[in-house]
C-alpha cells in the first residue's frame, strides 16, 4: 500500500473514531486501543495545529510572522509536553499497580482525549472575536453566559469519560485501580498545569 492510501486508510479510520466518539465511545475506545494506527494522531495533529494557528492570530492580534510563529510553537510544545507527562504518568502508575502497559496504545487512546479539548478552546476563542468581553448583563447576555455554561458542562464530561476509557481499556483497569492511577497522576499533572499558567502558555490546562 503507497504513502497515499496509508494516509486516505488513516484519515478514514480518525472520522470514523471522532463519530464513535460522540455516538458509541465504550465501544470506539476498544477499538482505538485494539486496532488503533499511528498515523491517526497525525490527523489530531492538524486538527490542533488549526486550532494553534487561530489562538496566534487571536492572541497577536495582528500580522507579525515572528510573533505568530513563536506564539504557535509554544502552544504546540505544551500540548505535546501535556500529552506526553501524561502518558508516561498512566504508564508509570499502571506498572507501579502491575499492569500490562504499553505506550504507544496509551498515548494513542489519550491523545484523542484532547478532541473536547481542542473543541472548548476553538469555542472560546471564536467567542472572543465574536462577542468580545465585556459582556452585557442583559437577558440575551445571560442566556447566551447560562448557554456557554451547558456547553462546557457537557464537553468537560466527554472528556471525563474518555479519559476513564483511556484508563479501562488502556490499563484494562477497574474502577478502583483507575481512581488510583488518576491520583497518581494528579499531582504532577496538576504541577505542569501550573508551569503553563506562570509562563502564560495556557489560562486553562490543556490537557
Amino acid at each position: 500500500m503507497d504513502a497515499v492510501s496509508v494516509m486516505v486508510s488513516d484519515g478514514i479510520a480518525f472520522s470514523r473514531t471522532v463519530v464513535g466518539l460522540v455516538t458509541r465511545p465504550y465501544e470506539t475506545y476498544r477499538r482505538i486501543v485494539t486496532h488503533g494506527k499511528a498515523g491517526e494522531l497525525v490527523f489530531i495533529g492538524v486538527l490542533l495545529s488549526v486550532y494553534f494557528s487561530l489562538a496566534s492570530l487571536v492572541k497577536v492580534a495582528a500580522f507579525r510572522p515572528f510573533l505568530l510563529t513563536q506564539h504557535f510553537l509554544l502552544l504546540a510544545m505544551g500540548v505535546v509536553s501535556g500529552t506526553f507527562i501524561s502518558t508516561c504518568c498512566i504508564v508509570i502508575a499502571g506498572r507501579m499497580l502491575k499492569m500490562s502497559v504499553s505506550f504507544e496504545r496509551i498515548f494513542l487512546a489519550w491523545s484523542y482525549t484532547l478532541i473536547p479539548t481542542v473543541l472548548w478552546f476553538f469555542a472560546t476563542s471564536l467567542l472572543f472575536v465574536l462577542l468580545p468581553p465585556p459582556r452585557t448583563t442583559s437577558v440575551a447576555g445571560m442566556a447566551f453566559s447560562l448557554l456557554f455554561l451547558v456547553f462546557s458542562a457537557t464537553l468537560l464530561w466527554w472528556k471525563v469519560t474518555l479519559s476513564y476509557l483511556t484508563l479501562r481499556f488502556g490499563l484494562k483497569a477497574d474502577f478502583g485501580k483507575g481512581l488510583i492511577v488518576a491520583l497518581v497522576s494528579a499531582p504532577v499533572l496538576s504541577a505542569w498545569s501550573y508551569f503553563m499558567y506562570k509562563a502564560g502558555i495556557f489560562k486553562v490546562p490543556f490537557l
